[in-house]
């Protein structure tokens, strides 16, 4: 139990601590569009608190007021409740996976279209794009990379990293069965690395709120990795008829290892290409 919750005094039989989460996060929807409400209640609460400490506040009300009169502790907030956490090639046996159970099957597409869903802050994106240029498939495909936070969006899109990075993207992927040297996709300009303008070109980066947005084309493929496992069950239950009314007949689906179909209102539309790396295939 939180420190916050200890101090809880109850209301009825509903904690104080619960009435402020709710009043927070029904003001972050009537004040900027943006709807938590239907996350996981335990990590949604643990969130809201590391940053109510990190501000040295007493309480989710006080945080409540400096977020709704202070649009930089807003962004702040955002940072806190969302997940930015990510590398290249992340999972190195997901993009081996990838490489040989669904990049044969994209050349019969005149041209492919990828959803890359809750692109944090774009190690992933990029990596998709080399796997595809690798294939010989770059050239007529287009990635859209979409995340609910706008920041982040513009920090994917510059497609600049962290020097300091590439040795352990450099041996993810190796293992995921990168077919280059690694060093050719990027320019180290003293301690930032610069991606090529070549493998921006087919990416389109935009803000998207899967909890609130719905489709805006039909894909291929869709990507979306360790995004739903911070979801409530009715909000999981959205997302992935979302995600299906996204996809086209035949297409693939990419989940995070911890997320599967089993079991969801989706499941008997799809039939299981690779169970270990959560790659589905959709049925006609």
């Amino acid at each position: 139990m939180s420190d916050g919750a200890a101090r809880a005094v109850a209301v009825g039989e509903e904690p104080i601590e619960d009435i402020e989460l709710d009043l927070l996060l029904e003001g972050l929807v009537r004040r900027d569009g943006l709807d938590f409400r239907g996350y996981a209640r335990q990590s949604l609460r643990r969130r809201v608190w590391n940053m109510v400490h990190s501000q040295r506040l007493g309480s989710i009300s006080a945080l409540q007021e400096k977020v709704l009169h202070d649009p930089p502790m807003m962004e702040e907030l955002l940072q806190h409740l969302s997940v930015n956490t990510t590398t290249m090639f992340r999972d190195p046996s997901f993009f081996e996976a990838f490489r040989q159970k669904v990049v044969p099957h994209l050349f019969s597409a005149p041209f492919v279209r990828i959803w890359h869903a809750g692109c944090s802050t774009g190690e992933e994106v990029y990596s998709l794009a080399i796997l595809l240029t690798e294939a010989g498939l770059y050239e007529r495909s287009r990635i859209y990379a979409t995340d609910m936070n706008a920041s982040v969006v513009e920090r994917a899109k510059s497609g600049i990293f962290p020097l300091e990075h590439m040795r352990e993207y450099t041996a993810n992927y190796q293992r995921a069965g990168g077919k280059a040297a690694f060093s050719d996709y990027y320019t180290a300009n003293y301690d930032h690395a610069i991606f090529k303008t070549s493998l921006r070109k087919n990416i389109v980066f935009a803000q998207h709120n899967l909890v609130s947005d719905g489709t805006f084309n039909e894909f291929n493929v869709i990507l979306c990795r360790n995004v739903l496992i911070y979801f409530g069950t009715d909000l999981q239950a959205r997302v992935y008829r979302l995600l299906h009314q996204s996809l086209r007949r035949f297409g693939t689906l990419a989940l995070g290892r911890g997320e599967t179909l089993r079991h969801t209102v989706i499941e008997n539309e799809y039939d299981e290409l690779d169970i270990q790396e959560r790659l589905y295939r959709r049925r006609a």
